[in-house]
Formats: C-alpha cells, structure tokens, sequence
C-alpha cells in the first residue's frame, strides 16, 4: 500500500483558516430531570475502543541490539512493534469491525541502532528508503501519531520526510513557525468514525501536542525555524476550534507527562502537563500521553471548569504495553454523549510477534545486526560500566578521554588553547561493558546510548564547582555508621544520565553533607581551583543546552562541529586498535563520608 502523501504547508493552514473561520457552536443548555424522566426508556449505548502507544523508541523487533539478543530484563518485557501489532490485530479481531482507532503519543524514529542506522549511516534523506518505523507502523494502521522531542534529533529534513513515508498524520499543535507563529505540521484531525449501521456518524476529534523541551534538546536543529507553545494554552485554543468543526468528542494524544514538572526549569513552558491540560481546559474526553516512560493505566483528572472526569493512560515505552481505553457513547437531542469511559493496558510479553511485521523490516533489522557486530578495537581488560554511579570507573574515563583529545586538537592555534581541559560524561548505561578481547560498535553503542553531539564552553572555577554540586544531589545523604548499599545510595527521582563527573579536576563528594555542600575539595595539578580560574570545558550537547537544568553550563560554545559522541568513540578505537586503560584512566573523584571514602 502506497501512504498518502503527508499534507503540505498550505494544505495545514488552509485546514487552520477553515478552524479558526468556523463559528463555535452553542452547547446545549442542561436540562433538568424530574421524576416522569424515570420511566423513559434509556437511550441505545454503543462503544468505541482507543488502543495507544507511547515512546516505541525504534524499537520494531524484539531485539537487544547492544547484547545481540532477544530482549529480555529482570521483569522479562518484551518490546517492539512486531508485538503491539498483534495486541492490536487480535483486539480489532475480537471487536469484529466495531469502532477501534489506534493513536502513538511519540518519541518514534530515535532510541535503537535500528533508528540511528537509517538517520546517520543510511539515512533516509540521501537514500530514500523507507525509514523502519514507517515501515512498521504503517503495517499497524495508526490513525495518527504525535511528534516527540526526539523526533527532532536528526534535523527537519529527516523529520519530514518520515512524516511523509507515513499513512497516517503527524500531529503537533503547539509547535509553530518561529517567523509568522502559523502551524508548522498539522495541528488535529476530526476522524468520521462508524460505530454501527444503525448509528450516525461519530465525530472524534485528536489533538497533537509535543514537548516544548525541544527547543532547548535540540536547538541546533530548530532555533530561528519552530516556536513550541505552552501545551496547555495550545489546547485550549483548538480544542473549542475542533469542537465548532464538529467534533463529538475530544481526543488529546500528548507528548508530556503528568507531574506538572519540568527537567529544564521554567525558562520555557511545563514539560509534563498533561494532568494540568485535563484539569485546566473544558472539553476534553481522554489523554493518552507518554514522554516519562511511566506506565499509568487509569487515572481521571476532574476538569475545574466543567466537572467531567477526563480520563489519562500512559504505556510505559519500547512497546512494551499498550494502552486500551474503551468508551460508551449515546446519542440525545442529536448529540453524542459520553456515559463511560475506563482503561486498561495490555502487556507485549504475552504474545508472539507479528509476521507481517517482521517481514516489513527484515533486510533493515538483518542490515543493523551486521553494522553492530563489527569488531572495531581490542580491549586489553575488560571493562564494565557497571559501578560508575560511584565509583570513577575506567570505561568512564575513557569517554572523557575521546572528548578530551577531540577539542584539545580542534582549539589547538586559537585563543583558547592554553587554557586547562576538563571533560564531563554521565553513567548512562548500568550495563555497558566492554568485554577482554574483540570490543564491536554495539558494546561502544552500549556505553554511550543517546545521539548527542559534543560541544565545548568555558567555565569559571566557581561554575565548575556548582556544576560538581548540583552533579551531587543525585545521592542521598548517607548518616555516619548508616549501611552503605550501592543499590539504594542515589535519590530515585534523579536519573542516571542527571548525574554527571569530571575528568581534569580531582574532587571529593561527600555524601554524609547537605546537598549543595558536597564537594569538599576541588584541585588542578594539586593546587586547589580559585573561582576565577578558566577552563574549556567538553560536554554534549543535550548538557549544554540545558537538559537536567544544570547551572553555568548554557553559555556560548567554542567548538561545535557537531559531531556525534558515540561516532567519535567508535573512530578513536578503530584508530588505536586496542583500548588499553593505561591509556586514559586517571582517577580523580571518589565519595566520601566525612572524609573517609564510602567504597
């Protein structure tokens, strides 16, 4: 089946005129039931399913490309689309034609070397081939999707073209032309539903919100091109457009989370507000949402405005569940009502994967296996990641040791040479390791997991230890004589890719100190580091755009030539042949309780 081609530019603002011109309708005035209204007989019920995903993450196989095996972890889920899809095709089965849409809330074409490998070694834009993620999901026959922040990762082009490989619209309401402030992608749909032969048609409105958080995560690819809104204003501006178009009911497929918090602080507007929009805006039925990689089966939200309970589901991520809302409809006075609506979700390792599938991405899956399994260095030991939340680990240092070497070499001859080289790398991976012996691209893609580019700034000495101390808080405060547990030693609601170390300064964290009051030495070369000492300072660039809100550290680079971390590491081992720690392990941090090293 060859997908529709996605709406143009003038299709999308013809289709917003049209919204913006109609007139809104009047609501129907309540009315009042007495006694006599009783005995009347109760109207026909029918029922529409909504089946949603959330943060698939390029996950299409249920594949582990960093170990080269079946997916499987301590609570043995299963990921992928190949599995969504035959939740899906049994519920349409069992539901016999009846009213079933399926909706994905983003985060789509990023996560596994299956989406990096047709972004940066293949990508679509040279080739034209059809992304694996097209492939998939239109084997599944969404009705839309939203656009994610990590749609964005990879550029515009990138991201339109996928857009335009789809059967399906690509929503995202609140993300606008930064130039004229007009829809940049298509804000909503109204989908005309049958419910049964009797019934008339249904109406359903879906409305796309992604993540403001892109404009900060991926600046480099949207700054002077796309504006993102406040996801909550946004909703309220189309939700009573849709309505005066038509729409019987609302469907809100967002991007965000629930928490009402944001990682990047409040320079832009909430990354996690999909409670606040059911709570804040009039009209809505259902959210299905995603971002926080949560899993939330049923959750209603009280709308302060009009009473009505809206129902929220999120389905954790990687396809590992799917979300199942089921609704009941009437219809009165010639209006469709809803009169019950609930949720439950549907877990992937409980059925097999489906075929059709599988055999649409197969030569891509089988081509990705290959490239990951290419031998790329020697390791002379080997080299676990496992510890390096705390403990300075040797493949740690090794990360800082590629940054370290690639902006020294690159600010060599220009006003910044002399000055010191720091480098900051975060444990992103408690599983990475590369093994004694042949090291592949998939254990090097193991240890560095997201697609960020390196960058540099200069940083005071006062900055420098800020950053180690906001770095800090990621532990809890550990009593004297208080058990010292790896497992438990960091505070939950900071994760790991928060928590970042320092090579090129030797410092001590200790953890039996309020946060903010941690880092108890700060040296260079043995002499301690004096607020106005400068420094170049390598970083990526989601930390230097400020993702996890980190201070000092959004300033103006002085190298970026956007450069992909994981490729730099991937090109130093092939280059040296054999990863030797002698080569770059220095120690230089270790936690401490007063004074007395906790490992």
């Amino acid at each position: 089946m060859t997908p529709p081609p996605a709406p143009s530019r003038r299709q999308i603002l013809a289709a917003v005129a049209a919204a913006t011109a109609a007139p809104l309708l009047a609501a129907a005035p309540a009315q009042a039931h007495g006694p006599a209204d009783s005995q009347k007989p109760r109207p026909k019920t029918y029922d529409l399913t909504l089946l949603g995903t959330s943060d698939i993450h390029g996950n299409v196989y249920n594949w582990d490309y960093y170990r080269d095996a079946e997916y499987d972890d301590s609570a043995h889920n299963d990921v992928g689309v190949a599995k969504l899809a035959t939740l899906v095709n049994r519920i349409r089965a069992e539901r016999r034609g009846k009213a079933t849409l399926v909706l994905d809330a983003g985060d789509t074409i990023q996560g596994t070397p299956l989406a990096t490998y047709y972004a940066k070694q293949e990508p679509i834009t040279s080739t034209g081939e059809k992304h694996p993620m097209a492939r998939a999901m239109n084997v599944i026959e969404y009705d839309a999707v939203t656009l994610g922040n990590h749609e964005f990762n990879y550029g515009l082009p990138l991201l339109d073209m996928w857009i335009r490989q789809l059967g399906f619209p690509a929503l995202a309401a609140n993300a606008v032309n930064a130039r004229d402030g007009k829809p940049a992608f298509l804000p909503y749909i109204i989908k005309k539903v049958e419910l049964e032969d009797d019934a008339p048609t249904l109406r359903v409105g879906i409305l796309g919100l992604t993540n403001p958080g892109v404009a900060i995560w991926d600046k480099g690819n949207v700054e002077g091109k796309l504006r993102f809104e406040d996801m909550v204003a946004t909703a309220a501006k189309w939700v009573p457009m849709m309505r005066a178009r038509g729409a019987d009911i609302i469907l809100v497929s967002a991007h965000g989370g629930d928490n009402g918090k944001s990682s990047y602080g409040p320079e832009l507007p909430n990354e996690n507000p999909s409670a606040l929009i059911a709570q804040q805006v009039p009209g809505i039925d259902a959210i299905l949402f995603g971002h926080a990689h949560n899993e939330i089966v049923e959750k209603f939200v009280t709308n302060e405005k009009t009473g009505e309970q809206v129902l929220l589901s999120e389905p954790s991520k990687w396809g590992q569940r799917l979300t199942r809302m089921d609704f009941t409809l009437s219809r009165e006075r010639g209006r469709w009502g809803i009169t019950g609506k609930h949720a439950t979700m549907l877990n992937t390792n409980t059925v097999v994967e489906d075929p059709q599938v599988l055999a649409a991405v197969r030569a891509q899956h089988a081509k990705t296996v290959a490239y990951v399994n290419k031998i790329v260095a020697r390791s002379t030991v080997e080299l676990p990641g496992a510890e390096s939340r705390y403990k300075d680990t040797p493949i740690l240092d090794f990360i800082n040791k590629v940054q370290t070497e690639v902006v020294t070499t690159a600010l060599a001859g220009t006003q910044y040479a002399n000055l010191p080289m720091l480098s900051i790398a975060a444990p992103f991976s408690r599983t990475a390791l590369f093994p004694a012996g042949d090291v592949r691209i998939r254990d090097v893609a193991g240890l560095y997991v997201f697609d960020n580019t390196l960058e540099a700034v200069v940083m005071s000495g006062a900055e420098v230890k800020a950053y180690l101390e906001y770095s800090a808080k990621y532990f809890r405060t550990l009593a004297p004589g208080a058990p010292v547990d790896p497992a438990t030693i960091s505070d939950p609601a900071v994760p790991d890719y928060n928590y970042d170390v320092l090579s090129g300064v030797d410092y001590d964290i200790d953890i039996s100190k309020p946060v903010g009051q941690r880092i108890v030495t700060l040296t260079r070369a043995g002499a301690p580091v004096a607020d106005g000492d400068q420094f170049v300072v390598a970083v990526n660039n989601y930390r230097r755009s400020g993702g996890g809100a980190f201070p000092g550290i959004v300033k103006t680079q002085v190298y970026n030539e956007q450069k992909e971390i994981r490729q730099l590491l991937i090109d130093w081992a092939q280059a040296k042949g054999v990863i030797d720690p002698a080569d770059f392990y220095q120690p230089n941090w270790k936690l401490v309780r007063n004074g007395v090293p906790v490992f």
